[in-house]
């Protein structure tokens, strides 16, 4: 059944609905701004919260010079691509490994120039990879003891939880997996923030010695403060270190924020990398639409996002896998519609549509006059199959049967989705075998 994790931003909830069949719940859509991890410390740093000394590299000069700067020979050079796993990572060109130690500003260098203008692929970027178009430098700091800490939104709670772990350094879902017990939760009153009391049992509970819990439990205070005036839905550290001169520091962080805050922080949001995310979520978010990209066949053009669930559960159901969710909201226009049909046609994949669509603001019938207008436009040859419903939803129908198109208007769900998944198959074997093909309700 469909679910969004909790903290979790909606592409990868999206991403694993095309593998079940049926929803179990409804959850709102969010979307969150993640930043790289050079401008998480630096922020971080603003706050007076204890990070490695370092800096960004755009170049493998810049890096030669960063590492010179820090007057150190022992660092460590971690690609700035948004993704997890990067130390185990691999990038296009071969070179294996998106963290690595460095012991000189010639080396510094000559791996800045294996990163940077390639793109890393890790277990959560899929084939494709991401582009690192920078490295950050720090020095290597080695660590006593390691912790996981992270401030996030808890919906059951309704408020911002604590969630640390006497276990960091490593994958924090693999722990939950395997030793949920080493997790612990600790809710936060919003009128009180987070106290001394809190602080300190926090510092002491995941494990920090009697020396650090001080500096452990100020350090959580001032994250907290950060969390709190930025408009942020997650704060990650993994690990939070102390190290081996009883030093309290943030070696890797992940920082992500509410895009509705972003009216008011705009110098955060103007730190948003677009290259980092999909080139068709970037432009569907320019038109106003609600897109994911998914892994199916099946484009899918649909009005609110209930609905487009929905439409998304019927095709599973009927054997077809869904290529995207889109929900072009309450204002299916013409342009909308263009705009819809030029991102799912875009994927090479997509071997029919199906238009889901309630007419209510929007008559049914000036719809179908979009449609028409957009598949004669285009010159589209993949099928459409069209469910219009509301208003005017007769002359819809007409219109769309009259046109002469490879439009299919069909009212009944079931049987929409069905056709859906059927015309799906039969043009991926006339692709297959090199040949056209025509259509019918019939088949």
């Amino acid at each position: 059944m469909y679910k969004i994790a909790r903290s979790r931003p909606i592409a990868s909830g999206l991403r694993r609905f095309a593998e079940n069949p049926i929803r179990r719940t409804a959850a709102l859509q969010t979307r969150n701004l993640s930043i790289h991890e050079y401008l998480s410390a630096d922020l971080l740093r603003s706050y007076g919260v204890g990070v490695p000394p370092g800096h960004v590299a755009k170049s493998p000069e810049e890096a030669e010079n960063v590492a010179k700067k820090l007057k150190d020979d022992d660092l460590v050079m971690k690609a700035q691509v948004l993704a997890g796993g990067r130390g185990k990572g691999h990038f296009d060109n071969g070179f294996k490994g998106g963290v690595r130690v460095i012991y000189s500003p010639a080396e510094a260098r000559a791996l800045a120039s294996e990163m940077i203008g390639h793109k890393l692929i890790t277990k959560q970027t899929g084939a494709g990879g991401r582009p690192c178009n920078s490295v950050m430098i720090v020095e290597r700091k080695f660590a006593r003891r390691e912790f996981y800490l992270a401030i996030l939104m808890d919906r059951q709670r309704q408020g911002p939880v604590v969630v640390a772990s006497s276990q960091g350094g490593m994958d924090i879902e693999e722990v939950a997996k395997t030793n949920p017990g080493a997790i612990k939760t600790y809710p936060i009153n919003i009128h009180e923030g987070v106290t001394d009391a809190l602080a300190k049992q926090v510092a002491t509970e995941i494990g920090f010695s009697e020396q650090c819990i001080e500096t452990a439990a100020s350090e959580l205070q001032k994250i907290y403060k950060l969390f709190n005036e930025k408009d942020a839905t997650q704060i990650e550290i993994n690990p939070w270190s102390e190290t081996t001169d009883h030093e309290v520091l943030c070696m890797d962080a992940k920082l992500g924020f509410d895009d509705n805050a972003d009216f008011r922080q705009k110098e955060v949001f103007s730190w948003r990398d677009t290259t980092q995310e999909d080139a068709d979520e970037v432009k569907a978010a320019e038109y106003g639409l609600n897109f994911i990209k998914l892994d199916g066949d099946i484009g899918c053009l649909v009005n609110g996002a209930g609905l487009a669930m929905a439409t998304m559960d019927i095709i599973k159901l009927n054997g077809g896998t869904p290529a995207n969710f889109l929900d072009v909201g309450g204002g299916a226009t013409p342009q909308a519609i263009q705009n819809a049909f030029e991102l799912i046609t875009s994927d090479p994949k997509v071997s029919a549509i199906f238009v889901n669509i309630f007419g209510g603001i929007v008559r049914c019938d000036a719809i179908a006059k979009g449609l028409i207008n957009v598949v004669e436009k285009m010159n589209l040859r993949t099928p459409v199959v069209a469910r219009l419903q509301g208003t005017n939803m007769e002359q819809a129908h007409k219109l769309i049967n009259e046109s002469g198109l490879k439009i299919f208007s069909i009212d009944d769900l079931q049987n929409a989705a069905e056709k859906s998944v059927q015309f799906s198959k039969l043009v991926k074997i006339a692709r297959d075998i090199d040949v056209g093909v025509e259509f019918s309700l019939g088949i």
